[in-house]
């Protein structure tokens, strides 16, 4: 059987509200911190922008058990990042070649036993 361990006191946070009493909670909760922080913001003495606290639109978080079903690029935005990554894959190959080759050297070098193999193709000549 599962245990199920539910905390001693009410002060360690058993959560048993509906979600959406939760969701209330937790904006206004939201709400009051980005209140509290342009309150603060507002009587720093630096010149930083203090007081131009953008609101944003959309949540921050993403509530649990969602899930994106759709991503919207544009065509040209996506061929020029793919044209970008097989151009930066070109130097990456390059390079990983050299460590492979300098790989095989030196096991040739320290273990000349290792089986040498070697294809030789041959054509026959025309008669």
């Amino acid at each position: 059987m599962a245990s199920v361990d539910f905390p001693l006191t009410a002060d360690e946070g058993l959560d048993d509200l509906p979600r959406t009493l939760r969701r209330e909670r937790e904006a206004r909760e939201r709400a009051a911190r980005q209140k509290e922080a342009k309150a603060r913001a507002a009587t720093l003495t630096h010149d930083f922008g203090g007081a131009d606290i953008q609101e944003h639109a959309y949540p921050t978080e993403a509530p649990a058990g969602t899930a994106v079903t759709r991503f919207e690029v544009p065509f040209t935005h996506l061929m020029a990042f793919s044209i970008k990554a097989v151009l930066a894959a070109i130097p990456a190959l390059m390079l990983l070649g050299a460590i492979l080759w300098v790989a095989g050297a030196l096991l040739k070098a320290y273990f000349p036993e290792l089986v040498h193999m070697e294809i030789l193709i041959n054509f026959p000549k025309p008669a």
